[in-house]
């Protein structure tokens, strides 16, 4: 089993089946060899595939979720066409178990192409799954989610939740670049994209593509890691991240969660709101702006109100809950005008 290429990024002991969560604050991804590798899925993938396909199979409630669909000429890179516009892929609508049974028989005949449900919600489509696969020490209310797939390659995207993902069955190659990078990366539509999250269009090309000059400048700054059944992976925020999924038969649970929640507001959010109100004003206003968002929000060099006692902060003392609530209603009440 290869391991991870860049020593920056560590190897986390399994504490049983549990997640250990104190060193999330560095925001950096680490990987936790045999975190569930006692999970009753994870022991049915030493004997034949058969024996998983029908453990999951028999959970199914029968509800119907969206798969993608690729013909044998994509070899399981489920992408745009040349020009953008559209997918080189189908969805279809589908119960998990019939899901499956298309999964296996495009493993036994590849030319009839390869199938990808994603982000299937495991307490709608088998609930029972969760109770007897577990990871404890994820924040209260954490749901489980499964992929399921024939040999794939998922476009290198970023997610804004946390994410710990858990390999049952066949081998996950991931290929990780840290946030800083987007501008490198030359990431595609953020409203017109396969799954949710826009991906970028550079981290899957090849050296020397003159379509993304700067691509090649930090193509050696990516982590690669492979993990096996049992194995895990802690991705914080924001990281992108392109997946491989290796054998005929691949299954993978992740837990999204916010390991920093603070209550109902999102930065992605607020970032959105940033591109109506800031994204086109003139240069030289934008970097005043920014001067702000530095010195109130991201805080180089401290609190924005360090030189005053704290009794005097106001709305920029603690985020409590009478703070959080005072600013959310002048948010509010401006943008009702």
């Amino acid at each position: 089993m290869k391991g991870l290429v860049s020593a920056t990024v560590r190897e986390a002991p399994a504490q049983g089946q549990r997640f250990e969560g104190r060193d999330l604050e560095v925001c950096e991804p680490f990987v936790i060899r045999g975190l569930c590798a006692q999970w009753p899925s994870v022991g049915g993938t030493g004997r034949e595939t058969d024996w998983l396909a029908r453990y999951l199979a028999e959970m199914d409630t029968g509800r119907n979720a969206q798969c993608f669909v690729g013909d044998a000429e994509t070899g399981g890179r489920y992408y745009y066409t040349d020009d953008l516009d559209g997918f080189n892929f189908t969805r279809e609508t589908m119960s998990l178990s019939a899901a499956i049974e298309r999964i296996r028989e495009c493993a036994r005949d590849p030319a009839k192409g390869s199938i990808y449900l994603g982000s299937v919600p495991v307490a709608e489509h088998i609930p029972a799954f969760a109770g007897d696969n577990l990871v404890e020490g994820l924040p209260a209310g954490t749901e489980p989610r499964i992929w399921i797939g024939n040999r794939s390659r998922v476009s290198c995207h970023f997610d804004t939740f946390d994410n710990l993902a858990c390999v049952v069955a066949g081998r996950r190659r991931f290929t990780l670049y840290p946030p800083e990078l987007i501008g490198d990366l030359y990431v595609g539509p953020i409203d017109h994209t396969m799954a949710g999250q826009p991906v970028s269009l550079a981290a899957s090309s090849a050296p020397g593509d003159p379509r993304f000059p700067r691509f090649d400048a930090v193509r050696g700054r990516a982590l690669t890691v492979e993990l096996g059944p049992g194995d895990a992976l802690y991705l914080p925020k924001l990281w992108w991240h392109e997946i491989e999924a290796s054998g005929e038969f691949n299954v993978l649970v992740n837990y999204w969660f916010d390991a920093f929640r603070q209550g109902p507001d999102a930065p992605f959010t607020a970032m959105m709101l940033a591109l109506l109100a800031i994204a086109e004003r003139p240069p030289g206003e934008r970097a005043a702006w920014k001067a702000f968002f530095d010195h109130y929000v991201f805080r180089p060099d401290g609190h924005p109100l360090q030189h005053l006692p704290a009794s005097q902060h106001g709305i920029l003392g603690p985020l409590d809950r009478e703070n959080r609530a005072r600013l959310r209603a002048s948010v509010m009440q401006q943008l009702r005008g």
